[in-house]
């Protein structure tokens, strides 16, 4: 029996979740912290399948919209960095948005440039709770199934241009490896970091490189908005907390 066309269409959402599902990465990570300040890597021209690169800001934290071509403030004489907007943010008590430096096991940066991962954590006093980040920069220090989470005040790391771009001290804010240490050490961050900071010990409870389960799932657009940087076959999750019924899609 042919079944009639409206029925067809009606079961193509169905069709792309389950094909979605088996090839979306999955599995059990490891977590560390970081803001350096620098251009990320997901945000230069042809890294991933998406029209635009991830949005970078001038020295100002305006952002360029140069389509990726502007140096890295990381390397001398560049101007592009992150944009202060890339900062994690809570939805609710459960729930939260941010951003990520990635390496997963049996993928590449052309993989996972813009693409989103919920990550449940499962140790320390956000236990139970989610953050859906997209990968915006390509990390790795702990080998495979590692998100490095982009929140300021997590230290700078390797690369420094936060002292270039708001005059921190030499080794970031508080320590290279791991950042500030309370919530008070926020309080005298510059304006616009200030949230993503706060953000650390509030919501995140201030915890220490908690493992995850993570998964990959359609990025919310409440985060593309602010990345710019959209994989051309993603189905947008317009839900204001959890993940989408149709997970990422990555051919």
């Amino acid at each position: 029996m042919q079944l009639p066309a409206s029925t067809l269409l009606a079961l193509v959402p169905f069709y792309l979740a389950s094909f979605a599902a088996a090839q979306g990465s999955s599995g059990s990570g490891k977590t560390t912290r970081y803001w350096d300040c620098c251009k990320p890597s997901c945000g230069w021209p042809k890294k991933g399948n998406s029209a635009s690169p991830v949005l970078t800001c001038d020295k100002s934290d305006r952002p360029l919209n140069d389509g990726g071509s502007t140096k890295s403030g990381c390397d001398n004489g560049g101007n592009a960095f992150m944009c202060s907007s890339q900062s994690p943010w809570a939805v609710n008590e459960t729930h939260s948005y941010g951003w990520a430096a990635v390496n997963v096991a049996g993928s590449n940066e052309a993989a996972w440039c813009c693409a989103c991962y919920e990550l449940t954590f499962t140790s320390g006093p956000v236990q139970g709770k989610k953050l859906i980040v997209q990968a915006t920069n390509t990390g790795g220090d702990l080998g495979n199934n590692h998100f490095d989470l982009a929140i300021p005040g997590g230290g700078v790391g390797q690369f420094n241009a936060c002292t270039q771009q708001y005059g921190a001290p030499s080794n970031g804010w508080g320590d290279r490896y791991g950042g500030v240490h309370s919530r008070s050490d926020c309080d005298n961050f510059p304006a616009a970091l200030k949230a993503g900071c706060y953000w650390r010990f509030d919501w995140f409870q201030g915890a220490d490189n908690p493992s995850v389960s993570f998964k990959q799932v359609a990025c919310p657009a409440a985060i593309t908005a602010k990345s710019g940087c959209v994989r051309a076959n993603d189905a947008i999750n317009e839900s204001p907390v959890g993940p989408s019924s149709v997970p990422t899609y990555t051919p």
